[in-house]
């Protein structure tokens, strides 16, 4: 093939995790947790899911650093909040320039490394564990690569660009944890509605070049994160008229477990970060005003990270993003604490 360059073939999912194995007393604890947020997903609890932290996992130093201060605040919060770390280590790009996340270039200013962003991924996932006892989200952005780090996710993501592929849809029926489908980038609800269906039910396709089954996955729902017209305008999908169209919709399709994590940043804030606790805190007033709307949302997903706003690649400012801007540290702390106060 002209065009492909084969390299060098990769280690299988299997020999990375014996080479760098999970002790067992991390499987226990990220079990453990597994249930607990099941339990959210299937309405046994009423606490809510922040799926929080940076919008890449450009460096493992200030990544830790986020989440150790996660896990002390989410000491604070546990009777109403289950924090789960966001650490995405690979980013779909629009045009497919740019950084790309932690397993393409481990280091962000150097050429790719497909074998040490592999290593790098899960090393990262395995530390966080480790060191505060929260197990983590990512998003799967690339189905085959799932396998890597499928004995440490909590939380799986498919994005607004995946949610309509028939790859990313099968492979959420085999994943054991809840796996959220994001509305398209186009809004139309419909594409992940249908989604959530394709990933609830069993399939036999072909994945890893091995024949497979699947039993489906009850816990896939839906990620509302806002969406762009046809003129390229980012326009928001949070609102209560939203919340009851979804509502409506979801419950018409007859789906298992109907859930709703609300993105608060992406085209629902038009990418101003700063928005993101304003439009947390009026979900939840929507919550208060329909029992429907309330049993439906089951948390947000927030991007956060050490410091306020992005910078680019090489200015070297420790814990501010390098792709989309968070919210910073201060700001962080302050809507955990609000989000609990008014649940």
């Amino acid at each position: 093939m002209k065009n492909m360059n084969f390299k060098r073939k990769l280690p299988i999912p299997k020999d990375i995790k014996e080479q760098y194995p999970l002790t067992q007393e991390l499987s226990r604890i990220k079990a453990a947790r597994d249930e607990i947020i099941a339990d959210v997903f299937t309405g046994k609890s009423d606490k809510l899911i922040l799926i929080i932290g940076p919008c890449s996992a450009d460096r493992e130093d200030a990544v830790l650093d986020y989440c150790e201060r996660l896990a002390k605040l989410q000491d604070k919060v546990s009777d109403k909040l289950i924090l789960i770390p966001r650490v995405y280590t690979n980013k779909p790009r629009t045009t497919g320039d740019g950084y790309k996340g932690l397993l393409h270039q481990p280091n962000p200013q150097q050429a790719s490394d497909m074998l040490e962003g592999v290593i790098a991924i899960r090393r990262l996932h395995t530390n966080v564990l480790a060191n505060t006892g929260l197990s983590t989200a990512d998003e799967m952005l690339y189905p085959d690569n799932y396998r890597y780090l499928s004995d440490l996710l909590a939380y799986v993501a498919v994005g607004a660009r995946s949610v309509e592929n028939q790859e990313h849809r099968l492979t959420s029926s085999g994943i054991a944890v809840p796996v959220g489908m994001k509305n398209p980038t186009s809004g139309d609800i419909s594409v992940m509605l249908n989604s959530i269906m394709a990933a609830q039910h069993s399939h036999t396709f072909i994945y890893r070049g091995w024949e497979v089954d699947t039993t489906g996955n009850p816990l896939a729902h839906a990620i509302m994160r806002g969406y762009v017209n046809k003129h390229g305008d980012a326009l928001p999908n949070y609102h209560f008229e939203d919340l009851e169209f979804l509502y409506n919709a979801y419950s018409a399709k007859g789906l298992q477990n109907m859930a709703l994590i609300v993105d608060a940043n992406h085209s629902n804030s038009a990418k101003k970060y700063a928005e993101q606790p304003r439009i947390c805190k009026e979900v939840l007033h929507s919550c208060r005003h329909s029992a429907h709307i309330k049993s439906m949302v089951k948390g947000f997903m927030i991007e956060s990270y050490l410091e306020n706003g992005c910078q680019k690649i090489g200015e070297g400012i420790y814990g501010k993003s390098i792709t989309d801007p968070c919210i910073g540290w201060k700001e962080t702390e302050k809507l955990v604490q609000d989000i609990a106060a008014l649940i």
